[in-house]
C-alpha cells in the first residue's frame, strides 16, 4: 500500500492521464505556481508565529 491506500501503479496511472490532459508545458506551470504558494503560505505562518512569540 501506498500513501491513503493508494498503490504505486495507480499513482502512475494518475499522473500519466494528467500530462496527457494538461501537457508538459501547462503541468510545469502549475508545479511552479503551487510551490510559490506553499513558499508564501510558509512565510506567512512564521510571519504570525514571529508575531505571536514577541508578544
Amino acid at each position: 500500500m501506498g500513501l491513503g491506500g493508494v498503490s504505486p501503479g495507480s499513482l502512475l496511472l494518475i499522473l500519466l492521464i494528467a500530462l496527457l490532459l494538461f501537457g508538459t508545458k501547462r503541468l510545469r506551470n502549475i508545479g511552479e505556481d503551487l510551490g510559490h504558494a506553499v513558499r508564501s503560505f510558509r512565510k506567512g505562518l512564521n510571519a504570525t508565529d514571529d508575531e505571536s512569540s514577541s508578544t
